[in-house]
């Protein structure tokens, strides 16, 4: 069984972060979810950047409609696999 990633792309990087430090209280995320500056196409603005949160799921614990709703309420949403 190959190993399980989830993607959220959220709008700023104060919400990957807030995003990530909750990860682990609401669906008891036990690996530090790695946050990652997704620049846009052609953008050169810090503030356009996009941001993402990689979450691993080895388990295949976590429930993608729930992840896609938690990354709905920092304006951001679940990139599909």
């Amino acid at each position: 069984m190959s190993d399980e990633r989830h993607v959220l792309v959220l709008p700023d990087r104060d919400a990957a972060e807030e995003a990530a430090e909750e990860l682990a209280d609401r669906f008891g995320v036990t690996d530090e979810p790695q946050l990652v500056r997704d620049a846009l196409a052609g953008e050169d603005d810090a503030e356009d950047a996009q941001w993402l949160v990689v979450v691993e799921d080895p388990d295949h614990r976590l429930d993608p409609a729930a992840l896609d709703a938690f990354a709905a309420e920092y304006e951001g949403w679940l990139e599909a696999p």
